[in-house]
């Protein structure tokens, strides 16, 4: 199969496709990275689009649960579902353990649902650094909803926002100084503030947690691209599956808010101008990967390590040898 009919497989929305172009786009081999860079012009010139949801939490506020359960809601409306789980990749190994697949197992048998684990490949941000091409990849595939979750390791994650239309974070009930322990820089880049797990002996400290970001949302700056009432702060929970239609209704509020208002389009522009400069920078990055650049970085280095020279000196020099080394290859 050519790459050409691979991407007309993936158009019809054959998910065995669509599971193989993914692995194509997040491949690191030079010859793969022409064909996916192929495959991603030929679908994207397609211009279909998705509602793009990203979903942030700490381990344990139960994603999994939610983006199941939720994807279930929205497949039962008539939706198609992707979603795009990143897991953690070792610092030592590389590799990871991509277990959501598992934990989405219901959700993961529906025909109109297609969930994919990748890892993050120790890309900093709480995504991977093709999440951006994986969500065109499925937007081609005529998915309504794509879900993207995150690593969830804590306020880091704010990479996400730059992928997405919405952006939810999910908290824990009664999780321990809860205020303190997200930090305002997330909480500022969140559209929907959700806790979970509003059900049992944790519903009185869900109420709790609820009111006490309804509060702080309050006093953070009114943001241009959100109508009034939002950021909001919802409760739910994914185990009893209370409160998710609310969830979604609020989702779709807030989307074709901003579509009618022109901010979506807005945004999805400054979103490309910013994966842009950080591919430019990968790809600059990448220059480094040569015999005479290595040389040179080894040789710099010990002359920084010894106190030969400063660490802004070397880069300047490391920099003109790449300038001078450009034309020649």
């Amino acid at each position: 199969m050519n790459i050409l009919e691979l991407g007309d497989c993936i158009i019809e929305g054959d998910r065995r496709a669509l599971a193989r172009g993914i692995t194509l786009i997040e491949s690191s081999r030079r010859d793969h990275r022409d064909l996916a860079n192929s495959l991603i012009q030929h679908l994207q010139s397609l211009g279909r689009s998705a509602i793009r949801v990203g979903l942030s939490g700490t381990p344990g506020v139960g994603k999994s649960t939610f983006i199941e359960n939720w994807g279930l809601l929205l497949i039962e409306q008539g939706k198609r579902v992707a979603v795009l789980a990143i897991d953690p990749s070792s610092a030592v190994s590389g590799g990871s353990i991509l277990g959501d697949k598992t934990r989405m197992d219901r959700l993961s048998r529906s025909d109109q649902a297609f969930v994919r684990p990748s890892p993050n490949q120790t890309y900093l941000g709480g995504v991977g650094r093709r999440t951006r091409d994986a969500i065109l990849l499925c937007e081609a595939a005529g998915f309504d909803v794509i879900l993207t979750e995150t690593v969830g390791v804590g306020q880091s994650e704010a990479v996400v926002a730059d992928l997405t239309d919405i952006f939810m974070l999910l908290l824990n009930p009664a999780g321990g100084d809860e205020l303190q322990g997200v930090k305002r820089g997330i909480l500022e880049l969140a559209d929907i503030v959700m806790v979970n797990k509003a059900d049992g002996e944790l519903k009185a400290a869900a109420n709790r947690t609820h009111a006490d970001y309804a509060s702080a949302l309050r006093l953070l700056r009114k943001r241009q691209q959100d109508p009034s009432g939002y950021p909001k702060v919802m409760i739910a929970s994914a185990k009893e599956k209370i409160g998710l239609g609310a969830v979604w209704d609020a989702v779709e509020s807030l989307y074709a808010w901003r579509q009618a208002e022109g901010h979506l389009d807005s945004r999805r522009v400054e979103q490309a101008r910013y994966w842009f400069k950080q591919e430019l920078q990968y790809a600059l990055l990448s220059q480094l990967d040569t015999v005479d650049a290595r040389d040179d970085f080894e040789r710099l280095s010990k002359a920084v390590e010894q106190g030969e020279i400063s660490t802004v000196v070397a880069v300047d020099e490391m920099l003109v040898g790449l300038k001078q080394r450009r034309p020649s290859e």
